[in-house]
C-alpha cells in the first residue's frame, strides 16, 4: 500500500464547508414503512425517519465521494462497481460492507495498451476468420 493510497481524514476546514446541494432526497414515508415493518419496533416518532433519511444521505455522499476518488486515482472516466469495491475495502468506515462487495470483480489495472476490438466487455465487431 503506497502512501498515496492511504485514507486521509478531512481537515477541520473541509468539515466546515457546506455540502453541495442535492436535489434528490430519500423518501421519509418509505423509510417509516420499512422501520414499522419490523415487529420489534412499535410506534416511530415523527422526527426519526427524517433523521434516518439525513444520515442515509450523508452516508451515500461519503461513499460516492470515496468511489469517485478511487476512479480518479485510476484515471477512469466512470465510476464502476470495482471502484466502489475498492472504496469500501480501503476505507475503515465502510468495513461493514466488505462482505457485500466481495462478489464484485476487482478493478483492472490501468495500462497503456488498448485492448483489441471485440475482446473487451463491449459489443465490438467480430472479425472474419480467413482460412
Amino acid at each position: 500500500m503506497d502512501a498515496s493510497d492511504e485514507y486521509v481524514p478531512p481537515t477541520s476546514n473541509q468539515l466546515q464547508q457546506p455540502l453541495p446541494i442535492i436535489k434528490t432526497r430519500f423518501p421519509v414515508a418509505r423509510i417509516k414503512k420499512i422501520m414499522q415493518a419490523d415487529d420489534d419496533i412499535g410506534k416511530v416518532a415523527q422526527a426519526t425517519p427524517l433523521v434516518v433519511a439525513k444520515a442515509l444521505e450523508l452516508f451515500m455522499i461519503s461513499l460516492v465521494q470515496e468511489s469517485c476518488n478511487q476512479a480518479r486515482m485510476r484515471n477512469a472516466k466512470r465510476v464502476s462497481p470495482a471502484h466502489l469495491k475498492q472504496a469500501v475495502l480501503s476505507t475503515e468506515q465502510f468495513d461493514f460492507l466488505a462482505e457485500t462487495v466481495g462478489k464484485y470483480p476487482d478493478a483492472i489495472a490501468v495500462s497503456g495498451d488498448k485492448p483489441e476490438p471485440g475482446t473487451g466487455p463491449g459489443r465490438g465487431r467480430r472479425r472474419k476468420v480467413v482460412e
